[in-house]
């Protein structure tokens, strides 16, 4: 390949170029430096392209299809059976008999080989020997048996028996003596193909199982791959199926692997960073595979919820949802039906019209009008005209304090579920917002691709409602401070810019002013990515510099 700098004679004669010269020259007719060079004049040629930094909110991460997954799994296995000397089957029944842990296995096996093929379910126990102690009366009776006998017998002589002929196997499953085809594994347990075949696929099919030991009853064997492949025969969905939960039990035995929990999806992520779960404390692990899906699977790598639940920590999370499943279900109907005893606390509802009000746990009498006790209410205790006395007082700020801390729980649980409630109408706000995109192509001159901007509209508030949803479980267990002030002000910002791109979402369309409400579209929804970007960025530089504080103990924090 010739570069720009080469030249022939066929080229033709050498010709004079003013850029070239004042490239080549400086004013002083010295040559330029490294530094003072312009690699722009260059062209592509010396430029390298630079991988965009990864944000502080973000988690690296890789998508694996099953046959990447696959390919881990022969290398494991090719491993042991070079270390070994077994073959590929042997070698994957040992290393999925320690959950795929290979220097464990390799120390137990060199161990003692013989116990750890016996457990992982490859050769039977070997018989132990007859003991002296059990062996000794059967040598004692012999001996006296040959003593009555008077000592050497004389030779007597046989008739030869004719050997039978041997009846044809029948299999102890299924008697059905016109099977032809019979096979076993290395316990000789002999059966037909049929009962097998049926055996190993209702395994697969109905428990899920991929270890499948033998049909004989109290033998531990478990059948390699091998052998369930040739007793499926052409049975190719349930060998498919048996493959798939084997990368299962590998993805599941591997801390660094995990299953995408999307229904129907075969494909497993890798993230090493979130392995650990002292990492968790400090990162929200939020992975995608990589499945052609949309909307596309995101999910945490390191907690079993199944939703991108960004800014939050995992720990942090589970305790919220904990709390939501105790509490939401019943919150409003005690805060409006219900009030705490003014001696021991317990929740009391009132089931009559009368207000005098006794205790079933501590027996105290009080007024369920103004909480004071009954003793000092005489008979005028309709009026409830010692509404202000101390101990009236007292027990009005107990109550005040038990409803305090679950208003408190309503307010942050109420945003929460609103946004949450908003993120699931998504897919009727996309109906909406297509029939607007076609609506604008009539009655204007852009084209499809031109009123995609609505579409990258809704998607950015969607996306913004699930950060905005989560902000609110975070704001419940941040401790009282300057940063939990700053954090409700990044969360208020977000949360305008969200209301605001809605409302021009569902404004009717004006054919007049179409241009005008696509370039106010485009300007909030950057603007609402922007907001987005700052709220995750910042949650997740505090929770690396250890600046956030809680009011409950939290999992992974002093």
């Amino acid at each position: 390949m010739s570069s720009d700098y080469e030249y022939s004679d066929e080229d033709g004669d050498y010709y004079y170029d003013e850029d070239e010269d004042m490239m080549s020259t400086q004013e002083d007719g010295s040559a330029p430096s490294d530094d003072e060079m312009d690699m722009d004049a260059f062209g592509d040629d010396f430029k390298v392209p630079q991988r965009a930094a990864r944000k502080a909110y973000e988690i690296e991460h890789e998508s694996l299809p099953q046959s990447a997954v696959e390919k881990l799994m022969t290398s494991d296995v090719d491993h042991i059976s070079g270390i070994f000397g077994a073959d590929a089957s042997t070698a994957a029944l040992l290393l999925r008999h320690m959950n795929w842990n290979k220097e464990r296995l390799i120390e137990k096996y060199m161990d003692n080989a013989s116990v750890v093929s016996v457990a992982a379910g490859i050769s039977r126990p070997s018989r132990t020997s007859l003991s002296p102690s059990a062996a000794g009366p059967e040598r004692s009776q012999s001996t006296s048996s040959s003593a009555r006998s008077g000592g050497l017998r004389r030779p007597t002589r046989q008739t030869p028996v004719p050997t039978p002929k041997p009846a044809p196997f029948v299999c102890p499953i299924c008697f059905d003596d016109s099977q032809t085809a019979f096979s076993s594994l290395a316990c000789e347990h002999t059966f037909c193909a049929g009962c097998w075949n049926a055996y190993i696929t209702s395994k697969i099919r109905e428990e899920g199982e991929h270890a499948i030991r033998c049909m004989a009853e109290g033998c531990a064997l478990i059948a390699p791959d091998l052998f369930v492949r040739t007793a499926l025969a052409e049975d190719t969905p349930t060998w498919e199926r048996f493959n798939e939960l084997l990368v299962r039990h590998f993805v599941a035995s591997n801390p660094n692997l995990k299953y995408c929990p999307y229904p129907s999806c075969t494909y497993t992520v890798s993230c090493p960073s979130a392995a650990l779960k002292s990492s968790l404390t400090t990162v929200v692990p939020s992975v995608m595979c990589g499945a052609t899906a949309s909307p596309p699977h995101k999910f945490c790598f390191g907690c079993p919820i199944e939703s991108d639940h960004r800014p939050v920590i995992c720990g942090v999370a589970k305790m919220w949802l904990k709390k939501c499943r105790d509490d939401s279900e019943t919150a409003n109907w005690i805060k409006s039906n219900t009030k705490e005893c003014a001696k021991c606390q317990s929740t009391i509802e009132k089931n009559g019209g009368c207000n005098h009000m006794t205790c079933k746990k501590c027996k105290y009498e009080f007024c369920w009008v103004c909480m004071g006790p009954w003793s000092e209410h005489g008979t005028a205790w309709y009026s409830c005209n010692r509404y202000d006395e101390k101990a009236g007082i007292d027990a009005r700020d107990a109550q005040s304090k038990s409803r305090a801390s679950l208003e408190r729980y309503l307010h942050y649980y109420n945003r929460w579920a609103n946004h949450e409630q908003s993120a699931k109408l998504s897919v009727e706000l996309y109906t909406k917002t297509e029939k607007k995109m076609e609506e604008m192509q009539i009655t204007s001159d852009l084209t499809w691709i031109e009123v995609q901007f609505m579409k990258k509209a809704v998607d950015e508030v969607e996306k913004c409602r699930m950060t905005l949803k989560w902000t609110y479980a975070m704001a419940y267990y941040l401790e009282k401070g300057n940063e939990k002030e700053l954090f409700e002000d990044n969360q208020r910002d977000l949360e305008k810019a969200v209301e605001d791109l809605s409302e021009l979402l569902e404004s009717p369309i004006d054919a007049e002013a179409i241009s005008t409400l696509r370039q106010k579209v485009t300007d909030k929804t950057v603007y609402v990515s922007k907001r987005n970007e700052i709220m995750l960025d910042d949650t997740a530089k505090g929770f690396l510099e250890g600046r956030w504080s809680w009011n409950v103990s939290v999992e992974g924090f002093d």
